[in-house]
């Protein structure tokens, strides 16, 4: 992996924070690339070497996962519900 440079660290976005604490480290990466003029590999290094340094993130990062993922289930549910009854009562029309 490449070494990230240490002033390119030092100075993290806070826009790139805050992503990681919605739990998008795509985002996050996105961010430092734009914002720090760097490539793919040096700014998902620097986004790693962040969350590594600072050891609140991780966490963070997987408890909005999981919010996200139990945000999603009741609509999946109620779509295959939904979806149920449609061939229920159309199977029941013919």
């Amino acid at each position: 992996m490449a070494e990230p440079d240490k002033k390119l660290t030092a100075s993290f976005p806070a826009t790139a924070e805050g992503a990681l604490l919605k739990g998008s480290k795509i985002e996050a990466i996105r961010i430092v690339r734009a914002e720090q003029g760097v490539g793919l590999k040096e700014a998902k290094a620097i986004v790693e070497q962040h969350v590594a340094t600072h050891p609140g993130i991780q966490e963070q990062i997987n408890n909005a996962q999981a919010l996200s993922r139990r945000a999603v289930l009741p609509w999946l549910t109620a779509i295959i519900v939904i979806g149920m009854l449609i061939i229920f009562f159309l199977a029941m029309s013919r």
